[in-house]
């Protein structure tokens, strides 16, 4: 399942936050704040689709995550793969390294990250 662009937002504060409260993540939106009302619709329907849950704290709720950010980053970027590189991870890495403006550091960065994988995958 699929947040919308705004459940993403609230999503990414709870993702950073671990355990937050309604007003921490008001509080953590930029100017102009949703309204409260806005927020706990969000939240709900968030719930609802099985990302949050909450924990009664006297009269308050903290929310928390129930699926892990990279788990969800991954699944997207697997349907980006899909979608548009024909379920060719290599046609997504190729077109990632050349069309992004990655710095020396970071290919050598990611050349090293390449070099630790194929060495995993060659153990027995």
């Amino acid at each position: 399942m699929k947040l919308t662009g705004a459940e993403e937002q609230a999503m990414e504060i709870i993702w950073k936050k671990n355990k937050v409260f309604l007003k921490d993540i008001l509080e953590s939106y930029p100017d102009p704040k949703p309204a409260t009302t806005t927020l706990v619709t969000l939240l709900k329907r968030m719930q609802q689709k099985g990302f949050i849950d909450y924990k009664l704290m006297g009269n308050s709720r903290q929310y928390y995550a129930l699926v892990k950010k990279s788990s969800y980053f991954s699944k997207h970027v697997n349907q980006l793969i899909d979608n548009f590189f024909g379920r060719s991870a290599f046609q997504f890495a190729s077109f990632f390294t050349k069309e992004t403006e990655m710095t020396t550091a970071e290919l050598e960065d990611l050349k090293k990250i390449i070099e630790e994988e194929l060495h995993k995958k060659k153990k027995p």
